[in-house]
Formats: C-alpha cells, sequence, structure tokens
C-alpha cells in the first residue's frame, strides 16, 4: 500500500522584499515543499518577472501561472 502525498497550495507573501530575497525565499521553500506542492508567490520588486522566469528555466519546477496586477506580481509555481 502506497501512501499519497495530498499537494499542498504555500503562500509566499513576499511583497516589499527587493532582489534578491523574492528570489532566495522561493528556493528555500521549494526546497521544503514535496513534489507537486505548489507556491503561490506574491512580489513587488519591479524586477522579479524576469527573475523568477530565469530562475524557473534552470530548474524543472514549473511557472504555472503569472499575472501582474499593478504593481503586484502573482506567481504559481509547481515543485518538481
Amino acid at each position: 500500500m502506497s501512501e499519497s502525498h495530498e499537494k499542498a497550495v504555500i503562500q509566499l507573501d513576499l511583497k516589499g522584499l527587493n532582489c534578491p530575497m523574492p528570489i532566495l525565499k522561493t528556493k528555500q521553500a521549494l526546497m521544503r515543499a514535496e513534489k507537486g506542492d505548489r507556491l503561490e508567490v506574491y512580489a513587488t520588486d519591479p524586477h522579479a518577472e524576469i527573475d523568477f522566469k530565469a530562475y524557473l528555466a534552470r530548474t524543472e519546477h514549473q511557472l504555472l501561472s503569472f499575472e501582474k496586477r499593478d504593481d503586484l506580481f502573482i506567481f504559481l509555481i509547481e515543485k518538481a
């Protein structure tokens, strides 16, 4: 009998943090997360879109969605 892990959605409120802190805190959260867990990341750093997309392109994690609302960036990331 195998145990199944219920996939979690972890919210990270990184508003007000500047580069490189949003990426560093996201990396830490991904290290603690289980495969298939999702991170919903809120960031206001003006470079967040570029930084997150570049970081995720170098990993196996998936960017499921991205939204920009005024100065707020919202990323939904699934851990590989």
